[in-house]
């Protein structure tokens, strides 16, 4: 018999404020990802059998350029939202949990900042 109440058993086990935050942000990129996945798609089908220097002068553009970060942006950030929600669900132990989930975001990160520095180099000719 334990004289510890059911709220002090879960007390400091996380807040009930940032699952929302979590949820709402996962559904934002969601939905930021649909207008931009259907531009990428629709203007990669209209550059089929470009040439080189049609290609780049495309993504020389700033609107274009700019889209094409912004969706990098929000793929990699909305795949880091995800795997979170998958080792939580999935990964019991705490320890090797929080490990894969950083490891995870840094190699996202990682991933998203060279396709970034390689779109703006693209972009600004060099």
């Amino acid at each position: 018999m334990t004289l510890r109440t059911p709220l002090s058993t879960v007390r400091g086990l996380g807040s009930s404020k940032s699952g929302t935050h979590h949820w709402w942000v996962q559904r934002l990129t969601a939905v930021a990802l649909v207008p931009l996945g259907l531009w990428f798609v629709i203007s990669v089908i209209g550059l089929v059998g470009a040439e080189h220097a049609v290609v780049v002068a495309w993504l020389g553009d700033p609107v274009t350029a700019g889209l094409l970060i912004a969706l990098v942006i929000a793929t990699f950030y909305h795949a880091a939202l995800g795997m979170q929600v998958v080792y939580e669900d999935y990964v019991g132990n705490l320890g090797l949990r929080m490990a894969v989930d950083i490891a995870t975001k840094l190699i996202l990160a990682l991933l998203g900042l060279i396709a970034i520095v390689s779109i703006v180099m693209i972009a600004l000719g060099g």
